[in-house]
């Protein structure tokens, strides 16, 4: 068996009815409940970490174009071909 760290707990007093009622429902420890319900909430609120090098690499790009100023001359588009593409 993995050792344990003792962690001492407040709760309210619904609470603790809640918890003896679920932990004799389910056959388990009053222990076992509050331990898999850490889990559980665990999993549920899991944000991923983002890998954020990719806008990074965006952001550096984006300053390399507005480093290079405007471009010379006038476009040769008109907004109405884009459209219809």
């Amino acid at each position: 068996m993995a050792s344990k760290v003792r962690k001492q707990i407040y709760i309210e007093p619904h609470q603790e009815a809640l918890l003896k009622q679920l932990g004799k429902a389910c056959g388990l420890t009053e222990a076992e409940v509050i331990r898999r319900a850490i889990d559980q909430f665990a999993r549920a609120s899991y944000v991923p970490q983002r890998d954020l090098s990719a806008w990074k690499a965006e952001r550096a790009f984006i300053l390399e174009l507005l480093d290079q100023g405007a471009t010379p001359g006038r476009r040769t588009w008109r907004r109405e071909d884009l459209h219809e593409r």
